[in-house]
């Protein structure tokens, strides 16, 4: 791994695979692709989204490593290092 968050990084479980919780919350029903927070499998829309939840998980839980839930990916990001594993 590139970075000490990627390589100790968890696996926690996505808590959804089909829907942004945060976009749902205030209507809307289009996101990019999403991404699930290996700290606390909490779900957010990617930076090529409307709202970006992922990064706003982020900036307001501090949990370091997300990664794409998208069908044949398999990368994760480190916010604190901007480093992909």
């Amino acid at each position: 791994m590139s970075c000490q968050h990627l390589a100790e990084a968890g696996d926690a479980e996505p808590q959804t695979r089909d829907a942004c919780p945060d976009c749902v919350a205030v209507g809307n029903d289009y996101w990019v692709h999403l991404r699930a927070c290996l700290t606390c499998g909490r779900v957010g829309c990617c930076d090529s989204s409307p709202y970006q939840h992922a990064t706003k998980h982020f900036e307001s839980s501090g949990h370091p490593v997300m990664r794409s839930i998208q069908p044949g990916e398999a990368w994760r990001w480190c916010f604190v290092d901007e480093e992909i594993g």
